[in-house]
């Protein structure tokens, strides 16, 4: 396995693999790598002949008092943990390399990411975009793999990849959970054993939409009232948002007349987190 930090080498690299006509699959991280990361990677490695890691904590993304800073990172451990899944390259580009003095150009994705996150995070999907942007014209790939635990990040990513017409294309894999029903993100890590526990609620809220669902329930208001119940009250946690969106345009449904997805963000204790359900996909927890 091969760790590339210059944006030029690995655009020489990604080079000499297109042309010997390889295809490169990607998939980009902030590092502090769990199973859900890596399992994308597997499927990376089914999906080309050579696989591309980043591993960067992306600055624009973060917004004012968020956790950039204590953002967890740990290279070795990661470079150990992407080369058992056969990873070709780790890219782990400098913040001068991606952003140069005077930087000043970037990529906006305007409707699909002004609901949700958008609502709190101002500027992080701008962030999220441009990064993407670069990482791609640097990496070169044929193929990008997202996790849909971050599901409006991946629409916004297909919506910009289609606008801009990237040959490109993107791959969304279901979330990955840890045993007891918590998606797993690096953020975990943040969490004292009450607040995990706390955390847990929010996979029983999906499981209880997907019960309503499965039990004729369309009417919108009605599931998102029985979620918002289900997580009132409880210590720790903190409700920020729970909709339920169309799952191309992100703009708030009142009937599950077409697909549609239950996004939630909550803070538990000081820490963020999010998940979502498509409703009519198999969600075992």
């Amino acid at each position: 396995m091969r760790i590339i930090q210059s944006a030029r080498e690995m655009q020489e690299f990604s080079e000499k693999i297109r042309n010997g006509g390889k295809k490169i699959s990607f998939v980009p991280t902030m590092g502090y790598l769990h199973e859900g990361h890596l399992h994308l990677m597997r499927e990376g490695g089914k999906r080309g002949e050579c696989l591309v890691v980043s591993i960067y904590v992306n600055p624009t993304q973060f917004g004012a008092g968020e956790d950039f800073e204590r953002y967890p990172r740990d290279l070795e451990r990661d470079s150990q943990m992407a080369e058992s899944t056969g990873v070709d390259v780790i890219f782990c580009p400098t913040n001068s390399d991606m952003y140069p003095a005077h930087y000043q150009t970037f990529v906006n994705v305007e409707e699909v990411t002004q609901n949700l996150c958008g609502l709190s995070r101002s500027g992080h999907f701008r962030g999220v975009a441009t990064v993407c942007c670069k990482l791609f014209h640097i990496v070169k790939p044929h193929t990008a793999i997202f996790g849909k635990k971050d599901f409006q990040q991946l629409v916004a990513i297909r919506r910009m990849v289609e606008d801009l017409n990237m040959d490109i294309k993107i791959v969304g894999m279901p979330t990955v959970r840890e045993a007891d029903g918590l998606a797993m993100s690096s953020r975990n890590a943040y969490l004292k054993e009450d607040e995990r526990t706390a955390a847990l609620n929010l996979s029983r809220s999906l499981l209880l939409a997907q019960k309503l669902f499965n039990d004729g329930q369309r009417d919108a208001a009605e599931i998102l009232k029985a979620v918002t119940e289900n997580l009132k009250g409880i210590p720790l946690l903190r409700l920020e948002y729970a909709k339920i969106c169309d799952t191309e345009t992100l703009k708030d449904l009142p009937h599950l007349g077409k697909e549609a997805v239950l996004a939630m963000a909550v803070y538990v204790g000081k820490t963020r987190l999010i998940d979502n359900y498509v409703f009519g996909e198999a969600l075992e927890i």
